[in-house]
Parts: structure tokens; C-alpha cells; sequence
């Protein structure tokens, strides 16, 4: 599985996660974890993309959660804590991701479980994450952890006092804020007794971590300045050497090293190092360090030498020992002083400032200033040979990286990236300018694969082969005349050996009074003095030949520099623009985001209404079957009472009829029967318009319900967009 799906995945995990804190979730988002863990992906998660930024955000926020399991926790913090080492994700957790905030608040929230290993954990990577970078003071729970720290100083294990001092001593180093703080805690002088206390610990670790604290607080107070004195410094040097060559571990040298480097600040310190009767055995052990191969070794024992020659009198001592021949060295390691094979430290230094280009820049860079520091001008020509044979070097590593880079994964990429830097000038105009035909076609055929680069610094290029070539032309005219006069000196010096013999006052008195004669154009008849004086023109023309040179060098080294500056002007421009737009874009994802959230929970309401709707017109349906048959009923109940009612007429019609017959004398006896019969009918006609009305008044109240029933399967229809319309209007017709 490629980066980015592994990515996704967990970028869905974690909002799983959030949404639902359950305990499946938690185990799906803790495997997706260990899968990224799995992966070289630490140039993608801190490129600046919205996926990888989205996922780092997303494990911060989950990581600080005091809900959040140990286990999940424990699994976010490793993860994170593989990246802590490189440089721009050191940068990222900081600026962007507040990594020691979150930390810190984890730390709080387990402060009365200090033996828990998730707490062990956090002060592990906080020791690794603010090692050398000023913690902002008001980051979150940042009084919390101090307070923490100076509690648990006095703990019962190793582990938490080892891991308590280190990060004490990386929050107070050169943290005014800090250390202001500290001082105005109720409990700062048992912290101060506790951390003199630890002084006698058997852990060399332990008692740096003390000394590097106890500089940073008291250094310029009292407690300081008896802790520090003349009597007990002696001691501190020797400690700080030993550990520096004989340390078992990168962490403890560093820490010794930056004690050493902050101790020099003082006058009174650095005068006392002055006077440190093994200073110059200390230095030829810790030069022997630079042979190593470790990058990050090399460059702290540099950080010190620079430190050291920033003292007058220390520097000339540091650059005697860099190229005086090799003596016996203890190698480290080892506690036996052996005699050290290798070349002169001055070599070593050049091999790293000659190290590849891909290499450990803070390495190359405290290489470059402690050669300028301790490199006269008697070592320069036995330094511009290196340059050639290095230059030869790094122009057939290219030759073999052009034929690999097929091959190779990734080869390519740094093949090009290495033709544009800057520091390529130099190997190839050497090369294009040399009289071996071997090294000018390589460095020809380098150059065709690195010309039509955008960032090639041809122009550079063209003045340092220029500058070689005038060189190379100037030097072979001098060759020429230096041999005859050579030759000449020779003579003179076996025809007149009385002057080899003069003292020397008197012989820089003849030169000077010869250049009086020359200043003053009075003509030199001597032979022998003219064939000195023309050997003397060839140098002083050798030395003006050089200094053009130089002057050359130093017009293309300003050229490389105002390019460098250009460059590094329109990176930075270029790194804030796609970094705003980056922001920007990150926003509008999570603008985009939740209005997707909204919308779907506003068309799950709209579903859910659609399925209410439905079943009320699905009952409206059944309703409305219901008053069709009391329509049918009340239809044929309307065709009785209209039967009834022509009956009731007709009968009326007859009742009044028989009256009239009734009251006649005649027809009283004879109509009795029929009379009656007009009266039972009466009665029916009665109640059959009692029943009419009722009829009627329950006619005109179904009638209004299904009027009101009408109007909701409208609404309805409205609403559902149609989809009822095909029974709604058979309803309706209905």
C-alpha cells in the first residue's frame, strides 16, 4: 500500500474515531497507525499538503484527549517520535502542530501516575524535541511540566530523574523566561540542594544534566560562583573532556559539549582554561575524534574546537594541535592511550568540508569555520592539491551516478539536485581546465547533463575557468623564468658564498639599500646583483599572479553569494506563498467539509420526512376509501328520502283530501278506515324527515373532512416532488 492510501485510511480512522470513541474504532485507528509507522513517509507528512497536515492535526488532537486510552496514545507518541531528529519536522512540530504543548498536557493529566510508561515516554521525546530549540514560554501547560520537573527530580527511578534533568537542562539553556520562572518558584532552593545532591550520582548522564542546569540558574550568582570556582573547575574540565572522548553515547557528549561551550562565555572560566595543565592532552584526544564516521560526532567535537578559538589564547593552542604532526591519542572507547594511525587533523577537517554534497550541512558548515580558524597561509597549497584530488573524486562518483541512476531508485533525483549546487563550480572548472584529457571529457560530459539545468550557475562557471586559466597561463610563464633565473641564483651562490655567510641584518640591509637604488633609479651595474634582482621580479610578479587570482576567486565567491541570496530570497518568497495558499486551501477543505455535513443531515431530516409523508398518505389513502363508501351510502340513503319524500307528498295530498271528506257529513263514517291509514303514513313521513336531517348533518360533516383531507394530500404531493402525484390524482378523481 502506497503513502497516500495508507494516509487516507488513516485520515478516516481518526474521524471515525472522533465521531464514535468506541472501542473498535480505537483498534482500527491504532493499526492504521502501526501501518504508517511501517512507512518511510516523513517527507510527505511534513511536506505542507492538506492530506498529511490534516492526519498530523488529527493525531495531535486525538493524542491530547485525556479520554484517549494509554495504548492509543502511547502508539500516536512513537509514531511522532521518529521524525523528532530531522530538522523541518523538528520546525513543524513546533510552529505548526504545538507537538510540546501536547506533550505537556499529557504529562499533566497522568501527574499522579509518574511511573506509567506513557509518561516516561513524553519526556523522552520532549528531551529529543526541545534539545537545542527555545521552547515558547507561553506554549500550554508549560508552568505545569516545569513544576513537574523540578517534583520529580528526587524520584526513586533512574529513568525519570535522567530523563527530568535532560529536559530541564534543554528548557533552561539560554531561556531567560524560564529560568526567571524557576527562580520565582517557593521551592527553588530544595530544588537547588536536590540538584547539588546528584552531583555525587554514579551517572556521568545524571550529573551533565546537573551542571548544565545549575550554569544556566546560578552561573552569575553566588551559588554559581562557588559551585564554578577556581578550585572546583579543574575538576568540571576533566570531567567534560573524558565524557566528550570516552563517552558511550551521542546524547551525554552532546550535553557535554554545550556545558563546555556555555562555561566559556564567562572570563573568569575561560582564563581558568587557559591555565589547564592538560589542556593540549585534552585537545589531541578530542581531535582524534574527528576521524570518525559518525556526522553528528564530528560536528559537536567541531562546535567545541570553534568555541574554544573564540578565546585568544585557547585558539592558538587549538591551532597548534590541528597541524602538529599525528602523536599518541586515546581512541575512543577506550580507556589506554595508543598511537593513533591516521592523517593530520587538518586533513580530517578537509575531508569533511570536502564530504558529500548530500551530507549533514551543520557538519560541513563547523568544518568550514574551524579550517578558518586554524588554517595559516603555509597550508593553502598543501590544501588547493586536496581540492584537485577531491574534485577528481567527486566528478567520477558523478560519472558512476549518470550510469546508475536507471538503476537506482531515487538516483536521478539526487543526481540533478547535486549538478545545480554551487559547490560544483570548483571541481569542474578544475577539471575543464586541467592538461589530463581523461578528467576534461568527463567533466564534459557532466557538463552537457548539467548545462540545461534552470539553476546551474553557468555564469559562475565561466569566471572561475577563467580565473584558473589565467592562473594556469601566468604560472607556466613564471615556471619558465624561474628556471633560468634559478639556474643564475646557483651560479651566484657558488661564485659568491660570502653572502649565504652574512649575518642577517646585513643581508636585509643590502636588500633594502637595493631597493633604495631601484626607488631611487640609480642603475645597478653589478651582473649578479641585476640576475638577483630579476629573480626577485619573478616572485614579486608570481605573488601579483596569485593575488589576481584571488581577486578573481573572490569576484566569483561574491557572484555565487549575491546568486545564493537571490535564490534564497525567492525560495523563502516562493515557500510563504504555497504556504498561504496551502492555508487557505486547508480551509476552504474543512469549509467544504462541514457544509457536507450539514447538507447530509439536512437530506437524512428530508428522507426521513419523505417516509413520514408517505405513510400519512398512505392512511389519508385508506381514510379516504372509507368516506368513498359512506358517499355510496349516503347517495342511496339520498334516493330513499327522495322515494320517501314524493310518498309524504302524495300522502299529504291524500290526507288533505280524506279531511275534506271527513268533515262532509256524508263521508264521515265511510272514510274512518282511510282516515287512519293517513295517519299511520303521517307518522312514517315524520320520521323519515327526522332521519333526512340527521342524514344531511352527517352528509356535510364528512364533507368537510374531506375537504380538510383534500388539502393535506396537496401538501403532500408538494412536498414528496411528484412522486405521489400518480396516486394522489387517483385519489382526488376519486
Amino acid at each position: 500500500m502506497d503513502v497516500s492510501t495508507c494516509l487516507k485510511s488513516l485520515l478516516l480512522a481518526i474521524r471515525q474515531y472522533r465521531n464514535n470513541r468506541s472501542t473498535v474504532n480505537a483498534s482500527q485507528l491504532q493499526k492504521h497507525i502501526e501501518d504508517v509507522s511501517g512507512l518511510k513517509c516523513g517527507g510527505v507528512l511534513f511536506s505542507g499538503q492538506v492530506l498529511p497536515s490534516e492526519c498530523l492535526s488529527g493525531l495531535m488532537e486525538v493524542a491530547g484527549d485525556p479520554n484517549t486510552s494509554h495504548a492509543l496514545t502511547g502508539s500516536i507518541i512513537f509514531l511522532l517520535a521518529q521524525f523528532v531528529s530531522d530538522g523541518e519536522a523538528k520546525e513543524a512540530f513546533h510552529s505548526s502542530y504545538n507537538f510540546t504543548g501536547t506533550l505537556a498536557a499529557i504529562i499533566h493529566c497522568n501527574r499522579t501516575t509518574p511511573e506509567e510508561p506513557l509518561v516516561l515516554q513524553c519526556l523522552n521525546v520532549l528531551q529529543r524535541l526541545t534539545y537545542n530549540v527555545k521552547t515558547l514560554h507561553c506554549a500550554s501547560h508549560i508552568h505545569e511540566l516545569i513544576s513537574f520537573l523540578m517534583q520529580h527530580v528526587q524520584s526513586c527511578n533512574d529513568d525519570i530523574v535522567k530523563a527530568c534533568l535532560g529536559l530541564m537542562a534543554n528548557l533552561c539553556r539560554h531561556d531567560i523566561s524560564v529560568q526567571s520562572h524557576i527562580k520565582s518558584q517557593s521551592n527553588v532552593k530544595a530544588f537547588y540542594r536536590a540538584l547539588i545532591n546528584l552531583l555525587g550520582h554514579n551517572c556521568l548522564t545524571v550529573v551533565v544534566f546537573v551542571l548544565s542546569i545549575l550554569s544556566s540558574l546560578t552561573l552569575n550568582e553566588e551559588v554559581g560562583q562557588k559551585l564554578f570556582n577556581a578550585k572546583n573547575i579543574h575538576q568540571t574540565f576533566q570531567l567534560i573532556f573524558n565524557i566528550t572522548v570516552n563517552g558511550d553515547g551521542t546524547l551525554t557528549r552532546n550535553y557535554a559539549v554545550d556545558l563546555l561551550v556555555d562555561l566559556l562565555k564567562n572570563p573568569k572560566i575561560a582564563d581558568n582554561l587557559t591555565k589547564y595543565k592538560h589542556l593540549s592532552v585534552c585537545l589531541s584526544e578530542v581531535l582524534g575524534l574527528l576521524h570518525t564516521k559518525d556526522p553528528d560526532t564530528a560536528s559537536k567535537v567541531m562546535e567545541l574546537l570553534v568555541a574554544l578559538c573564540s578565546v585568544p589564547v585557547l585558539r592558538k593552542h587549538v591551532c597548534e594541535t590541528v597541524l602538529r604532526p599525528p602523536a599518541a591519542r586515546l581512541q575512543p572507547g577506550t580507556r589506554k592511550g595508543v598511537q593513533a594511525r591516521g592523517s593530520e587533523p587538518s586533513l580530517a577537517l578537509v575531508h569533511w568540508v570536502l564530504s558529500p554534497l548530500d551530507g549533514p550541512e551543520q557538519c560541513y558548515m563547523q568544518a568550514l569555520s574551524l579550517l578558518a580558524e586554524n588554517c595559516p597561509s603555509k597550508r593553502v597549497v598543501s590544501l588547493c592539491i586536496s581540492s584537485k584530488v577531491c574534485s577528481q573524486v567527486v566528478l567520477k562518483t558523478l560519472e558512476l551516478m549518470s550510469h546508475l541512476r536507471q538503476q537506482m531508485p531515487e538516483m536521478e533525483t539526487s543526481f540533478y539536485r547535486i549538478l545545480q549546487d554551487q559547490r560544483m563550480v570548483t571541481p569542474l572548472s578544475l577539471a575543464l581546465t586541467s592538461n589530463c584529457r581523461e578528467h576534461v571529457q568527463v567533466a564534459l560530459r557532466i557538463l552537457v547533463e548539467a548545462a540545461p539545468l534552470p539553476d546551474f550557475p553557468s555564469i559562475i562557471l565561466g569566471y572561475s575557468i577563467a580565473a584558473n586559466n589565467a592562473y594556469c597561463q601566468r604560472d607556466g610563464e613564471l615556471s619558465i623564468r624561474s628556471s633560468s633565473a634559478s639556474e643564475d641564483v646557483s651560479l651566484v651562490g657558488k661564485s659568491f658564498p660570502i653572502m649565504h655567510a652574512e649575518p642577517p641584518g646585513s643581508a636585509y640591509q643590502s636588500i633594502d639599500s637595493l631597493i633604495e637604488k631601484l626607488q631611487s633609479g640609480v642603475e645597478v651595474k653589478d651582473v649578479h646583483m641585476s640576475e638577483i634582482i630579476d629573480v626577485y621580479e619573478q616572485k614579486l610578479s608570481a605573488l601579483a599572479c596569485k593575488e589576481s587570482r584571488l581577486q578573481d576567486l573572490l569576484e566569483a565567491k561574491a557572484l555565487a553569494l549575491s546568486q545564493a541570496d537571490r535564490l534564497i530570497a525567492q525560495y523563502r518568497c516562493q515557500r510563504a506563498q504555497a504556504e498561504a495558499e496551502a492555508r487557505k486551501l486547508a480551509s476552504l477543505l474543512k469549509d467544504t467539509e462541514r457544509k457536507k455535513e450539514d447538507l447530509q443531515t439536512e437530506l437524512n431530516d428530508h428522507l426521513l420526512e419523505v417516509e413520514r409523508l408517505k405513510s400519512d398518505s398512505q392512511q389519508l389513502l385508506e381514510h379516504n376509501g372509507r368516506l368513498q363508501a359512506v358517499a355510496d351510502q349516503h347517495q342511496e340513503l339520498k334516493g330513499t328520502y327522495n322515494q320517501l319524500l314524493s310518498r309524504s307528498v302524495f300522502h299529504t295530498h291524500t290526507n288533505t283530501h280524506t279531511r275534506k271528506q271527513h268533515f262532509s257529513p256524508p263521508g264521515i263514517n265511510t272514510s274512518h278506515d282511510n282516515v287512519f291509514s293517513v295517519v299511520v303514513l303521517i307518522l312514517q313521513a315524520s320520521s323519515l324527515e327526522l332521519q333526512k336531517s340527521q342524514l344531511e348533518a352527517k352528509v356535510e360533516k364528512m364533507e368537510e373532512e374531506l375537504s380538510k383531507h383534500t388539502q393535506m394530500i396537496a401538501m403532500i404531493h408538494s412536498l414528496s416532488s411528484g412522486k405521489l402525484k400518480g396516486e394522489i390524482t387517483a385519489s382526488l378523481s376519486l
